[in-house]
């Protein structure tokens, strides 16, 4: 099945009670039973429900995995991944990451007695020197937030491999649209569902995807045993957001595109972070594990002027000012002062988060308004 048809059909079929062709909103807490423990499948809605399931199976479906699990937000997603080690386990990390992953690994679990390693991973061969026999899990974004870095995921997938580590790979920014990272060698996939699989603004969930089924039985133990799943309403607007994944994703690509062309000619600009360009180091890395380049692109403007790049994002109109990204509505935001400021100042400009820094979320408007909008707020 093509990934066209998988995003409508994958991992579904039709409600068997009426045949109803989207999955009803099963919004209950319990299941009637004919016998203790005798039940249709179902006891509990924090264990299992069928709307959750569904959307559950369609994640699996998308990245050619064979499990799939819905959490509360991404965050609880990466959570139950860490859950699976214990203490003295150690993880090597992007060290250009989402300041929300950032702030879990370093503020919950490093007082359990985990440590985390953030390196820079632009060549893949940078991991080998931290592995040790306590290193339990490889941790990577790519493209990743902000900064727009291109990491191989099957050179770190061999590594992985190599030394009998897990290898988890963050590809909110991408989709499985634009790449499929079980397809590369990873081990377990997530997805802040959030942004693009949701895609309208509107719902806070997380998502895993693996393939093998010990480590699927782990995350579901954990999925449950914690509880930071996913409600039926939420599960239902997601699935249904998914079903236009492919059609958003192409508008984002060919107008990120657009905006990241327009940005790297104006006289204001000092760089613009968008995978697409030749210049982008690991751009051919990008070609080869990506589909597309995608609607995320980062620019920082000349003279790193905190104060005149405040003003730029104050004088956006289109570019709602804003948390989050990968909705229909295109977004900005500022880093250093939004989603990166639980990173200390100094950690942030060691990799490139300065307060010049904008980020945007290109979505799927008329890229001719995206550009007017950026002129006006520049000049």
């Amino acid at each position: 099945m093509k990934f066209n048809t998988k995003v409508i059909h994958g991992g579904q079929k039709p409600d068997p009670a009426y045949g109803s062709v989207m999955p009803p909103i099963y919004q209950t807490t319990t299941f009637a039973q004919t016998s203790p423990g005798v039940h249709k499948g179902y006891a509990y809605s924090r264990t299992h429900n069928p709307t959750r399931n569904a959307l559950e199976n369609a994640f699996a479906a998308l990245e050619n995995g064979n499990f799939g699990l819905a959490f509360g937000s991404g965050l609880a997603a990466i959570d139950a991944v860490v859950k699976i080690l214990k203490p003295g386990d150690e993880v090597i990390a992007t060290n250009d990451l989402y300041g929300g992953t950032y702030r879990l690994f370093t503020k919950i679990f490093e007082p359990f007695g985990i440590k985390f390693h953030f390196i820079g991973m632009k060549n893949a061969a940078n991991i080998e020197s931290y592995i040790n026999p306590n290193t339990k899990l490889i941790w990577v974004e790519t493209p990743t937030n902000p900064l727009l870095q291109i990491i191989d995921i099957k050179a770190i997938a061999v590594i992985a491999k190599k030394h009998h580590v897990l290898f988890a790979v963050d590809n909110t920014f991408a989709t499985p649209y634009l790449q499929q990272p079980l397809n590369l060698g990873a081990d377990i996939v997530m997805h802040s569902a959030t942004k693009y699989l949701g895609g309208h603004s509107d719902v806070v969930m997380g998502a895993l995807v693996v393939k093998d089924k010990e480590l699927a039985d782990k995350l579901y133990f954990i999925q449950n045993a914690s509880g930071a799943i996913s409600g039926p309403q939420d599960s239902f607007l997601v699935l249904r957001g998914i079903k236009t994944l492919h059609v958003r994703m192409q508008r984002h690509c060919e107008n990120g595109k657009a905006v990241a062309t327009y940005l790297a000619a104006h006289s204001k600009i000092e760089k613009v972070y968008w995978p697409g360009f030749n210049t982008h180091q690991n751009h051919d890395i990008a070609k080869a594990q990506m589909k597309d380049f995608g609607g995320m692109l980062s620019f920082t403007t000349k003279g790193n002027n905190y104060d005149e790049t405040i003003k730029i994002v104050e004088k956006l109109k289109l570019f709602t000012l804003g948390e989050s990204l990968g909705g229909v509505e295109s977004l900005a935001g500022h880093p250093a002062s939004m989603t990166h400021a639980s990173i200390p100042k100094e950690e942030r400009e060691k990799i490139g988060v300065v307060d010049s820094l904008i980020r945007l979320s290109v979505g799927i408007e008329d890229e001719a308004d995206l550009i007017a909008d950026l002129k006006q707020a520049l000049e």
